[in-house]
């Protein structure tokens, strides 16, 4: 009896030995990696998603790696620990314990990392409706961060299938149109040419042109007549900036300089104006 118990508590402690020490080596791979592996990675200026997704793959691999070595103290899960181990029937084993749905999650993180539709600090916007950061990518799900600090967590199956637009893809210049109307007795010639200034003063802005449009001396930005309102003449002008970023804060301070440059000239921005009728019995009809 005695030998039965000691024989017990022998199993459950080496079991929790090593739980013990499969946390700590999940913990300690993930400090390591976190710590070196990434900053040299920052520091030669390459892209950090495969590495993050592989991060998530081994730590995944260390837990089973590790759970599997428990098993095998305990008679009765012998054969479930040694496949695990000798990785005859993980399919079989992760089929029948995991949904269709977690498999899939699985397969598309996989795509996603190897044919790169967006990386990790990408700006993405999803179903034109859901756009942030891309912070994470793991096994189950994508994690984005919006423009108020919320994380917007999609499962991978979901955006690997759906229309996402990429800010980021090969070139992170976003374009902003700025578009004022002015009323049909200001100077229109002049109202462009203060907009085009106006940019091209703004310390955000960027040159957009090729070399060859730069040859071929094309403007350094383009503002035109885009519609005639009815109580308006509509301008527009393009302005470029390094990344969508600077062009929200680029296109805030244009807005204002543009309206103060425009009071300075003189030039008018109309706005609704409606003349009301009213009728009062026998007094007839007044105007106001």
């Amino acid at each position: 009896m005695q030998e039965k118990l000691f024989g017990e508590f022998r199993t459950a402690t080496i079991i929790v030995i090593i739980l013990v020490a499969t946390v700590l080596l999940a913990l300690l791979f993930n400090w390591v990696t976190k710590r070196y592996i990434r900053r040299s990675l920052l520091l030669h200026g390459r892209d950090l998603t495969s590495f993050q997704f592989f991060r998530h793959i081994v730590s995944a691999l260390i837990y089973m790696v590790g759970l599997a070595a428990a098993l095998t103290q305990v008679p009765e899960f012998k054969i479930v620990g040694h496949s695990l181990l000798a990785g005859a029937g993980v399919i079989s084993l992760v089929a029948g314990l995991a949904s269709q749905q977690a498999l899939s999650n699985i397969m598309s993180g996989i795509l996603i990392v190897i044919f790169k539709p967006f990386r990790l600090n990408d700006k993405i916007t999803l179903r034109g409706t859901f756009t942030g950061v891309v912070e994470d990518i793991n096994l189950r799900q994508v994690v984005i961060r919006d423009a108020e600090n919320n994380r917007i967590i999609i499962p991978n199956s979901v955006i690997s299938s759906d229309l996402i637009v990429n800010s980021h893809m090969s070139d992170s210049r976003c374009c902003k149109l700025i578009e004022i109307g002015i009323s049909y007795s200001s100077d229109m010639e002049r109202a462009l040419e203060i907009m085009r200034q106006e940019v091209i003063r703004h310390p955000l802005r960027v040159d957009s042109r090729t070399p060859e449009d730069i040859q071929k001396q094309a403007p350094e930005v383009v503002a035109r007549v885009i519609s005639l309102g009815d109580s308006s003449i509509n301008l527009r002008v393009w302005a470029w900036a390094a990344n969508p970023a600077d062009a929200f804060v680029m296109s805030c301070d244009l807005l204002q300089s543009i309206k103060n440059a425009f009071d300075r000239e003189g030039i008018e921005i109309p706005f609704p104006q409606r003349e009301v009728h009213l009728k009062t019995g026998l007094e007839g009809t007044k105007s106001q």
